[in-house]
């Protein structure tokens, strides 16, 4: 008898059927701290904190003011009516709106580096009603975040 023929013959008295795995019952765990931590940090998160400070700011003014924001470290102050907010996770926040003279101005700044000094502002159309905090930022942040990576 050939080698091969007796390892044929061994290997039909072998069960090579499906072996049986056991079900495995792994219970939930809980969101590691350092990803709740690292969340707490994204663009999303300073945006929602940005609105309600800005909410805060805009109901002590007056129906003839809106919402401005200030720049001061840019070598010039730079003063623009705050139209839009938006941010790009998880580290990029947009500010957009129109400086005095109507130029169109946005700026984009990592979240570590936001300084921005809130300011009252005449409105520039007083005839129409108010906007609600000066800008559209009543909607929820998924909403208007544009580019973001959301979970």
């Amino acid at each position: 008898m050939k080698s091969s023929d007796l390892v044929t013959d061994a290997l039909r008295h072998l069960n090579f059927s499906q072996p049986i795995i056991p079900e495995l019952k792994i219970p939930p765990l809980p969101p590691s701290p350092f990803i709740t931590n690292m969340e707490a940090n994204y663009a999303s998160e300073f945006y929602k904190r940005l609105v309600d400070w800005i909410k805060n700011f805009d109901a002590n003014l007056d129906q003839t003011h809106e919402v401005g924001v200030r720049l001061v470290n840019f070598g010039q102050t730079v003063t623009f009516h705050l139209e839009d907010m938006s941010y790009w996770n998880p580290s990029l926040i947009s500010f957009t709106g129109r400086k005095e003279d109507g130029q169109p101005v946005e700026l984009i700044q990592h979240v570590s580096q936001i300084s921005i000094l809130l300011t009252s502002l005449p409105r520039e159309n007083p005839n129409q009603p108010k906007s609600p905090i000066g800008f559209s930022a009543e909607t929820t942040p998924e909403d208007t975040e544009r580019l973001g990576t959301e979970e």
